[in-house]
């Protein structure tokens, strides 16, 4: 399956409104900020990073597999937030795509060469996705519930070889 990045348009929110299911979802997905319910018509407004991007992760020109996004924590520095695979797309790999295209997107437009990112410390699924592409735990940064994690970049995105910005394959 080839799927790629493309910016989100006001419809794709609604549908990724609908992977939210309750507050203890939204606040693992979007943290404190985003309170729940929430309108989706908003989210594009609730969820703005600057500076930063949000990207859809797609398969072809209809179907909304993941939601992401990065801002520059620091010059440098992309930090990942925000990362949402669909309930009926996940297990799939589409998590480790998703990242690895976001953090290939940070190092083309933003030259970074640092990412760091915040999971919850009872979500193994994801924390297994993040230390696959090199993410490391730095527990002075952490909380009791919170990981903080880094990863140092090449030229190229993560230690993990990628697919070029814009697609990737994912069996």
């Amino acid at each position: 399956m080839t799927v790629s990045l493309r910016l989100p348009v006001a419809a794709d929110y609604a549908v990724i409104a609908g992977w939210i299911a309750d507050a203890a979802a939204c606040a693992c997905w979007a943290g404190p900020q985003l309170a729940y319910p929430f309108d989706p018509g908003q989210l594009p407004q609730l969820l703005q990073v600057q500076p930063g991007a949000s990207y859809v992760l797609c398969q072809g020109d209809a179907d909304i597999l993941g939601f992401g996004q990065y801002r520059l924590r620091q010059p440098g520095v992309a930090h990942l937030c925000r990362i949402a695979i669909a309930p009926q797309a996940r297990g799939r790999g589409l998590g480790k795509t998703l990242c690895s295209l976001l953090l290939a997107e940070a190092v083309r437009a933003h030259g970074v060469a640092a990412a760091s990112l915040r999971v919850y410390r009872d979500n193994p699924a994801a924390r297994a996705i993040y230390a696959g592409l090199g993410f490391v735990e730095v527990e002075a940064e952490s909380t009791p519930e919170v990981l903080w994690m880094h990863a140092q970049l090449s030229c190229a995105g993560p230690a993990t070889p990628l697919p070029a910005a814009g697609a990737a394959t994912s069996s």
